[in-house]
């Protein structure tokens, strides 16, 4: 299943793991023959991010701009389940990171972290050339600079050579700075990671398997994090709910092609 749907008129892109970490090794291998390819956007969408682009433009715009935007929350592949698209598939930010962290020591692929703070970002470096032996850094910078160092930043990543670009830094910043700047990086995979880096450094922990299988990896975090995440999940998840009902019983199909 390698097919684009729209759902809430937001694409959705049904890939696996395997093909989505495929469509970044093939936005790479297109710069080694075309330097002038342009980059592949990768977006991850979950609930929160669905609900939040009706009330917010830009990052609507953003989002739905991006050439691949993946399955990151079980809700979607709930919502997408209970309006007859069966076999999609959750492949989650973390995860997906991780994978293609995996890939780039493999291949000798050369990624590049912007975000998280200094401390963060080094012990996931450390980290991630423990996990996976021969990986190779074209850089990285953390996410805490003022709008006159952007420029700076950007031509930094360029002049890295960087084979993709991961930003750790919170919606909607993420996708604004990329939004800015995406084609001027020379970058050809792009993607936001969030909060991964953090994971990645040990310094938030993921939930269980189980409850990653389960799709309960928001409850693990509102639990971990409430002061940060119970408003969010509570108005998000809730609100979500309500447009699943209300649509249901409408009558409507919010799938379309």
């Amino acid at each position: 299943m390698t097919r684009r749907i729209r759902f809430f008129d937001t694409p959705v892109d049904l890939l696996t793991m395997d093909q989505t970490v495929a469509r970044a090794e093939a936005a790479m291998s297109a710069r080694d023959t075309d330097p002038a390819s342009p980059p592949v956007r990768h977006t991850a969408l979950n609930v929160a991010k669905l609900i939040k682009l009706d009330k917010d433009p830009e990052l609507a715009a953003d989002v739905r701009g991006s050439d691949i935007i993946g399955i990151d929350g079980m809700g979607i592949v709930l919502g997408l389940k209970m309006f007859g698209v069966d076999g999609a598939q959750r492949v989650p930010g973390v995860d997906l990171f991780l994978e293609l962290l995996a890939h780039c020591a493999r291949t000798g692929r050369r990624p590049y972290i912007l975000g998280a703070k200094q401390s963060q970002l080094d012990a996931a470096i450390i980290e991630a050339k423990r996990r996976f032996p021969g990986l190779e850094f074209a850089g990285s910078r953390h996410g805490y600079f003022a709008q006159e160092d952007e420029s700076e930043i950007v031509t930094g990543i360029r002049e890295s050579g960087a084979d993709c670009l991961f930003v750790a830094m919170p919606t909607p910043h993420k996708e604004r700075f990329l939004n800015r700047n995406a084609s001027k990086l020379r970058v050809p995979f792009i993607m936001g990671v969030g909060g991964s880096v953090d994971v990645l450094a040990g310094h938030v922990s993921r939930a269980p398997e189980w409850m990653q299988q389960a799709g309960l990896e928001w409850f693990h975090r509102m639990v971990k994090e409430p002061r940060k995440m119970v408003g969010r999940y509570a108005s998000t998840n809730s609100a979500f709910a309500m447009l699943l009902l209300k649509t249901r019983l409408s009558g409507r199909n919010p799938i379309s092609s």
